[in-house]
């Protein structure tokens, strides 16, 4: 199949560039539409109970919304603030689709007790199209900030979603401008020419073009969650660096040996082009456990990094290999030694030193060799020190808890973060969280909404028009904390058959969290089934694959126990502009270890590629580890340093889901290709010595027939005694 693909991208480059153009600019022009059609209802899973009540309350509620002021610095009595507020409050009411607006100077709870805060709270009708809903919004808050005191701040409801939406877009974007110029002059330096390192780049753009036109066909047929275009944005460029990185690289080596270009670009795809392959379905399948959770949000993460995994895939084995076809002869070939030509051209391949990943000869990969030498001749002291020390840093992840968080995501400077903390500051603990909703139909008992609202002490009911009751129970705490969750589940064990549903922020996440409890295990089976076949077709191994699923979760759960250690309990938070928020955001855990599992698979290709080659030409299980690290080390290293990079550079925002996601993916990719591949990976393989490569009788017959090989296979040497 690569073979094919290789001499169709070579027989006609100038068509196979012009094909993926005009996929460029398609992207670029109709896949762009996505962005129109993106939502931020992330907790949401449909079936629930808590969405089942909040879809009834849409059709029979006629109040939606509501969004919040908090008019601060000064005391609330002055004659001129008291004339201003009146004047608000009147012109809010007459705003089309505001429902009610109460006097915060006559409504109880609405002025502080200290006479230098008040609240104005506007209720939208909840009959409106969001075009309608966001227009009202827009109108209130522009009257609201018309107000003349030293802090007017408005936020909530819809208007939080927005923020929090367009602060995580703004982040991105901060991130694109500072990792773009990092990344061009590393790979500058890398292949020591624009043409070469350019090429990545340009794969990369079109990997995302490609991912914006598939999220613009997935929104026609389900939501697409406003992240999907930040981490797709994020794993777009990376992977491309990645998989073009190794293919140029490859490329340059094969034009050591050859003056043939289009032979050289043969080459390339039937070795690097089969690691590619590979590398990208293992990325997918990681992801694809994504998609076994009934989540919209989940299963549009699934679907947007899958897409851009498969598009950087297909335009590392068509795209580059045409434009190497065309461009390649302008690309210097790698440098070689004299020594290593001497060696070559006696034909003495087993003594001639290996070229390096960036081009230079073997003494150059000599790190990375003395690395795997270590590593393979003290295996269990290397094991006896570094998986505890994974293990104790992996620790904190047994204790994470997600959430759905508030405004202190959310940088000091944000609007809808200074609110809050004038409600913190101002009001006494609790104002201002949206309470738990519960919904008591007709038919339900004269004492089921007296039990219920004594299960809180603020409580307040209204009758629906349908003849339902809408009780607001008020939790202690933030939003998503232990007292709001707690009270979710006392609701449900007192209501006995009554009919009653539970709906709102807290029960949304009550319910996620049991969608996920109840869907992780199959997920988890999903992926590790779908690894191990995958890493089964690529080396005929069945021990490989179960010892390269047990390194990699070492990393991921070292990347994950910081990231809690950090932004759940509060260490260090600060160096990072953000603040020990007691849980994760819910968005980060599945996202860092769907992805972060699937970059681990990458770099562990790239390792086993080289090794596996060794290993079918020596029959040498020692010299497999310690040739494959040689050859594969540097792009690793190269590769993984990219991706830090590109990661890193969403540190540099202050929107604490994205600041979460950046610091899992950056040590998780930084760990894994350190600390993991350097030299757990050459330790575990020489204790497993030739036992590594074995599989039984049975499948290594069907691998040897239906297995994915770039050429036809050397003979595998015969284990005894295994």
């Amino acid at each position: 199949m690569l073979a094919t693909i290789s001499r169709a991208a070579t027989r006609r480059p100038l068509t196979v560039i012009l094909v993926w153009l005009l996929m460029l600019l398609v992207g670029f022009g109709l896949g762009t539409g996505v962005f129109g059609r993106l939502v931020d209802s992330v907790p949401d899973v449909p079936g629930t109970e808590s969405d089942r009540a909040a879809a009834y309350l849409d059709r029979v509620d006629t109040s939606g919304e509501s969004i919040t002021a908090v008019v601060s610095g000064t005391a609330v009595s002055d004659p001129a603030l008291r004339s201003q507020v009146g004047r608000a409050v009147a012109d809010l009411r007459t705003v089309t689709g505001v429902a009610s607006v109460p006097d915060p100077y006559t409504t109880r709870g609405l002025t502080a007790g200290d006479g230098r805060a008040l609240v104005i709270p506007v209720t939208l009708k909840g009959d409106m199209e969001f075009k309608d809903e966001k227009k009202a919004v827009d109108t209130a808050a522009d009257r609201i900030r018309q107000i003349d005191a030293p802090e007017v701040h408005v936020s909530g409801g819809p208007l939080l979603g927005q923020q929090m939406g367009g602060r995580a877009q703004e982040d991105v974007q901060r991130a694109e401008l500072i990792s773009l110029p990092v990344v061009l002059a590393l790979l500058l330096v890398v292949f020591g020419g624009l043409r070469a390192a350019g090429l990545p780049l340009l794969i990369a753009v079109s990997g995302v073009a490609g991912a914006f036109l598939a999220l613009f066909l997935f929104s026609q047929v389900t939501d697409i969650s406003v992240y999907a275009i930040q981490i797709t944005t994020m794993l777009g460029l990376g992977l491309a660096v990645d998989y073009a990185l190794l293919m140029v690289v490859r490329f340059r080596e094969e034009r050591r040996h050859t003056d043939d270009v289009i032979d050289a670009v043969h080459r390339t795809v039937a070795g690097a082009g089969r690691t590619v392959l590979f590398s990208g379905l293992t990325v997918a399948v990681s992801l694809s456990g994504l998609l076994v959770f009934p989540s919209p949000f989940l299963r549009s993460m699934g679907l947007a990094v899958a897409a851009v995994v498969v598009v950087d895939m297909l335009a590392a084995v068509t795209l580059l290999p045409a434009l190497l076809a065309r461009f390649g002869a302008r690309i210097a070939p790698a440098r070689s030694k004299g020594r290593v030509e001497a060696a070559a051209g006696s034909g003495d391949a087993a003594t001639a030193p290996e070229a390096s990943p960036t081009g230079g000869s073997a003494e150059e990969g000599r790190v990375f060799a003395r690395l795997a030498r270590f590593a393979s001749r003290r295996p269990l002291a290397v094991l006896a020190v570094l998986v505890p020390a994974l293990l104790v840093v992996a620790l904190p992840a047994a204790g994470m808890r997600i959430g759905i968080g508030d405004a202190r995501q959310l940088p000091a400077d944000t609007e809808a973060r200074q609110m809050y903390d004038a409600l913190e500051a101002h009001f006494p603990p609790g104002t201002g969280v949206s309470p738990v909703t519960v919904l008591v139909r007709p038919g339900a008992g004269p004492d089921t909404v007296p039990r219920i609202r004594a299960l809180s002490d603020t409580s307040d009911a209204r009758a629906l028009p349908d003849g339902s009751t809408l009780v607001h129970l008020r939790p202690g705490g933030s939003v998503d904390g232990t007292a709001a969750t707690d009270l979710v589940e006392r609701v449900r064990n007192v209501r006995g058959n009554e009919p009653v549903e539970v709906t709102g922020v807290a029960a949304r996440l009550v319910d996620f969290r049991s969608m996920l409890a109840e869907r992780a295990p199959w997920a988890a089976a999903t992926v590790l089934l779908g690894i191990f076949a995958l890493l089964f077709a690529f080396t005929g191994s069945v021990l490989i694959p179960l010892r390269t699923i047990v390194t990699t979760l070492l990393s991921l759960g070292a990347a994950l126990g910081a990231v809690v250690w950090v932004f759940q309990d509060g260490h260090l938070a600060g160096l990072l502009g953000a603040d020990g928020l007691g849980s994760l955001s819910l968005t980060a855990p599945p996202l860092i270890i769907a992805i972060a599992f699937g970059l681990a698979m990458d770099y562990e290709l790239f390792i086993l590629a080289r090794m596996r080659e060794t290993w079918l030409r020596t029959g040498d299980e020692h010299d497999a580890v310690v040739t494959g690290l040689r050859r594969s080390g540097r792009v690793v290293s190269c590769a993984a340093l990219l991706l830090a990079i590109v990661f890193g550079a969403f540190m540099t925002g202050g929107f604490s889901p994205i600041l979460q996601i950046g610091l899992g993916l950056t040590l998780a990719v930084l760990i894994d290709a350190t600390v993991v591949r350097m030299l757990l990976v050459p330790a575990t393989m020489a204790l497993l010595g030739k036992r590594a490569w074995w599989a039984p009788a049975a499948l290594r017959r069907a691998h040897d027939r239906f297995g994915v090989s770039e050429e036809a296979p050397e003979p595998r040497p015969q284990l005894t005694g295994v």
